[in-house]
């Protein structure tokens, strides 16, 4: 929530309120414009060249949106020169009239034949920026939608050192955040820039043709207003980016104190929450206040350089006028062209900023499409392998980073049908085993097999449906609890689902729901209790029916009476496959058939719980310390 939005700067448009998008007399813009950079892309040109290559499939359509904005464009110039030449007709005629010139009368018929010229302008203008818009919506999200499936497709290719590695905010602002923000630029802010050029142009040529004198009286009061902006953003500046920061930060806060409102109240720091909040609300106050106060000096002042120009259009306008030099309606033309003027300037300096911020969003995504994949698969043995749960590690050495092996030289020998518990201190590589044999990390060196196979040799789709996993962090996704044990298997019927919540011991609870297994889990799946939760993850894995079964303790955060349940519900699904158990409670696994000691990645002892205790190794000191002074050590022994 505290991340500020992407492609935007403090104090820039669309960042918070104020008068930043305001105009004055002739239409010079407000705080924010022209001086607040974006994100920065590292390789401009190069991310700038690639993101134009996904626009090379719709050359045409992009010639015709350049062709229609530029029409659009033209068509909308044309016509204050033509009002002008309305306002001249009445003028002359009127004053005709009044100086008793026989016959004299306003050519209405003129000034209506303009009218409708007029009229035909504005709806070709109207019907020329509708198709562009049209065709530019088309190009943007169907680029866009070739980005985002190369994205998520690539997502899925990616190794698990990659998510390890990264925060999933970060991720997931990578891949939702920064290609939203390049479908707005493409939607938007390139045909703004057409448009923007095209009517800068036009409107300097139009200008020139009625007075070049006027023209360069109101080019020379720009770089005033230049400068205004300058300095009045220099000064808000830090004030908008603590703004953001404090705000970021409040935030930050609520949500905390949101989702952890129970533990708040079970600790009485509702004080300290509300004290935190002022003092953060506060901060944001006199950052916001600053920001907001000193960029409302900019329109006073933009209004005071824009009146001095306007001022000085109309009496050189008036005085040329009086000579004869020009006409009266030109004047009024030039005025609107004046208003015209500034515009299409402050717009191409701001989009340059959202395009310097797009490319930096660009850039980000690339980086995920440019990230190594996982090794090539191998060839598909699916119906040529029939897996008994047979599993060896050869000579195994791994580390996440190559300077510092974590596994060294590991060995290890499953028969089928074998309970193999992994025990030892946090740390010691009982997850990296894991991780190792459903090849979410390649090992360096040695080799791990299945009935003899080498995992490397099985696609890993393949590989990893030989297995079933029960972990202690429970996932439940918001869906129904049919959806969610149906999970365990592609296309599993209703009557499968219901024999697997039953053999796990889930079918007596989920049917006392009002819904039963139709009922609804919210994101977290707060409306069931753990163990329930874990009741439904062991129905999944039976559903899945998997040769090879990796446990983690599922029991340590429910009660008695759940816990036998889940116990109960685990030797069903354990009976008859290879096992692997990662034990946190040493009592939970004195009957498994294979104990696995592990320390700073090695398996320093292997046997089965009393060969371990005779041995009066690691293992005992490990037991030992954990049942210390209850006399359950000494009664197991």
């Amino acid at each position: 929530m505290s991340e500020q939005k992407r492609g935007m700067s403090p104090g820039a448009p669309g960042a918070g309120p104020g008068p930043g998008g305001h105009k004055g007399p002739m239409g010079f813009g407000g705080p924010g414009m022209l001086s607040m950079p974006g994100q920065k892309a590292k390789n401009f040109k190069g991310t700038l060249r690639r993101l134009l290559g996904y626009l090379k499939p719709y050359r045409m359509k992009l010639t015709a949106v350049l062709l229609t904005a530029a029409l659009s464009t033209v068509f909308g110039i044309v016509s204050p020169k033509l009002l002008g030449d309305a306002t001249t007709k009445l003028f002359e005629g009127f004053m005709a009239k009044v100086n008793g010139v026989p016959g004299a009368a306003i050519d209405f018929a003129y000034v209506w034949h303009i009218i409708m010229v007029l009229i035909g302008l504005y709806i070709a203008s109207s019907a020329f920026a509708y198709i562009q818009q049209y065709l530019m919506a088309g190009v943007a999200q169907k680029t866009v939608y070739t980005l985002r499936k190369q994205v998520d497709e690539k997502l899925a290719r990616l190794p698990l050192k990659y998510f390890d590695a990264r925060s999933h905010g970060e991720v997931m602002s990578r891949v939702v955040n920064d290609v939203d923000t390049i479908s707005g630029t493409l939607q938007q802010s390139l045909t703004q820039m057409i448009t923007s050029i095209i009517t800068l142009i036009g409107v300097i040529v139009m200008m020139l043709t009625i007075s070049p004198l006027m023209t360069l009286i109101l080019i020379l009061t720009l770089p005033l207003s230049f400068v205004v902006i300058r300095a009045i953003a220099s000064r808000s500046r830090p004030h908008f980016k603590g703004q953001q920061q404090a705000l970021g930060e409040l935030n930050s806060h609520v949500e905390e104190m949101y989702t952890g409102h129970k533990i708040v109240k079970a600790f009485g720091r509702e004080q300290s929450a509300v004290e935190k909040f002022d003092t953060i609300n506060e901060r944001l106050h006199e950052s916001a206040w600053k920001a907001q106060f000193i960029s409302g000096i900019m329109m006073p002042l933009m209004m005071l350089v824009s009146n001095i120009g306007f001022v000085l259009v109309c009496v050189v306008g008036g005085v040329l006028v009086t000579r004869g030099s020009i006409r009266i309606g030109d004047v009024q033309a030039f005025i609107q062209y004046a208003q015209q003027f500034s515009q299409p300037i402050t717009q191409t300096a701001n989009i340059a900023n959202i395009i310097q911020s797009t490319l930096a969003a660009a850039e980000r995504v690339f980086e995920i499409l440019d990230e190594p994949e996982e090794s090539a698969e191998p060839v598909s043995t699916a119906g040529t392998f029939a897996p008994q749960g047979y599993v060896r590690f050869e000579h195994v050495s791994f580390g996440y980073k190559e300077e510092e092996p974590l596994i060294r030289d590991m060995n290890i020998d499953v028969k089928p049908g074998m309970t193999v518990a992994i025990v030892g201190p946090t740390g010691a590589g009982k997850t990296t085993l894991v991780n190792l044999l459903m090849r979410f990390y390649e090992i360096g060196e040695g080799r791990i097999t299945i009935d003899g196979r080498d995992i490397r040799e099985l696609p890993r789709g393949e590989l990893r449906s030989l297995f079933g996993m029960v972990l202690q962090d429970t996932w439940l996704f918001n869906g129904s609890i049919r959806e969610n044990i149906a999970y365990g298997r592609a296309g599993a019927t209703d009557e499968e689902v219901l024999q697997a919540a039953q053999a796990a011991h889930a079918d007596h609870f989920v049917r006392t729901l009002p819904d039963g297994y139709d009922t609804i889990l919210n994101e977290e799946a707060s409306n069931i209790s753990q163990g329930q939760k874990q009741l439904l993850t062991i129905a999944r894995a039976f559903l899945a029916d998997p040769a090879i079964l990796i446990l983690d303790e599922a029991t340590s955060s429910v009660d008695t009476r759940t816990e036998l349940l889940i116990q109960k519900a685990m030797s069903g699904l354990m009976e008859g496959r290879t096992s692997f158990v990662i034990a946190h409670r040493l009592s939970t696994i004195r009957d498994a058939d294979l104990i696995l000691v592990m320390n700073n990645g090695s398996v320093i002892e292997q046997g089965n719980h009393e060969e371990l205790l005779r041995a009066d190794g690691f293992y005992a000191e490990l037991y030992n310390s954990q049942f210390a002074g209850s006399g359950m050590a000494q009664q197991a022994g």
